[in-house]
């Protein structure tokens, strides 16, 4: 018997099964595409740990793996981490996993780098902060962000934003996290940055991010 084309229950049958195969095609091509994206996504994050160590490079999988050793802080101490590598650091912190990646240089000088992570005006913002051998002053950040306006709040990945930082002290005299953004223009201490420029949820967002997560390595911060 043959199906008459025109009718309605040809057509939707015939959705139906254009609909299967379309799904199974896009599960499949998803699937097939899962590790590059993996992977990607993986490089993006080295990419960002090694820039806040002002090391920009092409191969950045080879330079990270010879540069950075990821460890965790468990208060003053230090332990090597054994695990997969992460790509969430916020997820990590909530479950009491406090990553430090202790860098060697290529003149020898050792860096420690910190993940940061809090919420900007419309979404997340999230970075790294690199201190000197002392863990007293800055040595360099590389932040990043989700949905902050572009021109505003989206110049926090910008260097006219980040090289404020280099130099900066992340504690005070009495050994507490004092690493700051405050109002554009109104920037004084030896702990303070300027923030954005009409942006100022989001600099207050990068300020509450420094101060809760670099608070977390307050004990390994102050053990010279």
């Amino acid at each position: 018997m043959k199906m008459n084309t025109n009718s309605n229950v040809y057509t939707i049958v015939y959705a139906a099964v254009m609909v299967v195969i379309v799904a199974f095609l896009l599960a499949f091509v998803s699937s097939s595409l899962k590790d590059m994206q993996d992977n990607n996504v993986k490089k993006d994050v080295k990419k960002q740990i090694l820039s806040s160590l002002n090391i920009e490079t092409a191969d950045v999988d080879a330079t990270y793996d010879k540069v950075v050793k990821d460890m965790l802080a468990n208060g003053a101490e230090l332990a090597e981490y054994t695990g997969e590598f992460n790509t969430a650091y916020n997820q990590e912190i909530k479950a009491g996993n406090f990553h430090v990646f202790v860098a060697t240089l290529e003149n020898g000088e050792t860096k420690y780098v910190f993940p940061v992570y809090g919420a900007g005006l419309w979404g997340p913002i999230w970075g790294y902060v690199s201190v000197n051998d002392d863990k007293t002053t800055v040595y360099g950040v590389s932040f990043n962000h989700e949905s902050e306006t572009a021109g505003l709040g989206g110049e926090i990945v910008k260097p006219i934003f980040k090289d404020q930082f280099a130099g900066k002290k992340v504690l005070n005299g009495t050994g507490e996290v004092a690493l700051t953004v405050k109002k554009n223009g109104n920037a004084q201490g030896e702990n303070e940055c300027d923030g954005v420029a009409g942006a100022t949820l989001t600099s207050n967002g990068v300020a509450k991010m420094l101060l809760e997560s670099l608070g977390n390595y307050k004990e390994f911060l102050n053990n010279k």
